[in-house]
């Protein structure tokens, strides 16, 4: 079975290679913690992320964006004090900002829809044959950090931003020899928004 070159061999890795990562995610929740989770692991590997994610998960209760855009200076030092996940205040103080730009987008278009627009509701297929191939951003993903800086969040650079729309599923870059490239293009197809 052939997969993607970064996935493995942590079966962590494996597991969230062959079920989570490009697999097209449509709950605005669940994007926003995507998203926060990969403003986590800037200056990190993303396997440090996926190892703490549940450690993460209680935390931040269940990135709940709606609570945590209630939170202060309290809940900050508490974060700080989390051994159980990566203690950096600037990236917990985004996390608290981005949950309420999160919430003036919802309460909007929804930040589902402000998201998958990018894409037209439909995940791009590039169909790379090399892990060489693909690029850590793009002009798109450059485009969409500008704006959600725009909106107010951070930690939301255009490599973070390509991170996250692979692992959310609005690219699906998986290499074409990999196993899980047909199928994921197949549920991009299946699920796609007009």
């Amino acid at each position: 079975m052939h997969r993607c070159d970064w996935a493995g061999p942590d079966p962590i890795y494996l597991e969230y290679h062959d079920t989570e990562w490009g697999v097209p995610e449509w709950d605005s929740r669940a994007l926003w913690e995507k998203l926060i989770l990969d403003g986590f692991q800037a200056g990190l590997s993303w396997i440090t992320i996926l190892k703490k994610r549940e450690n993460f998960r209680r935390a931040f209760e269940g990135f709940d964006p709606h609570r945590i855009a209630e939170w202060g200076e309290p809940d900050v030092q508490r974060l700080l004090a989390d051994p159980g996940i990566v203690r950096h205040r600037g990236k917990i103080e985004a996390a608290i900002g981005n949950a309420r730009a999160w919430q003036r987008i919802e309460a909007g278009e929804g930040f589902d829809t402000f998201m998958w627009r990018y894409v037209d509701g439909e995940p791009l297929q590039p169909r790379y044959c090399t892990q060489a191939e693909v690029p850590p951003s793009t002009p798109l993903s450059e485009q969409v950090s500008r704006d959600l800086k725009k909106a107010g969040f951070r930690f939301c650079g255009p490599t973070i931003v390509y991170a996250w729309m692979e692992a959310c599923g609005l690219v699906n870059d998986h290499v074409v020899t990999c196993h899980r490239h047909g199928p994921v293009a197949c549920m991009g197809e299946a699920g796609k928004r007009g």
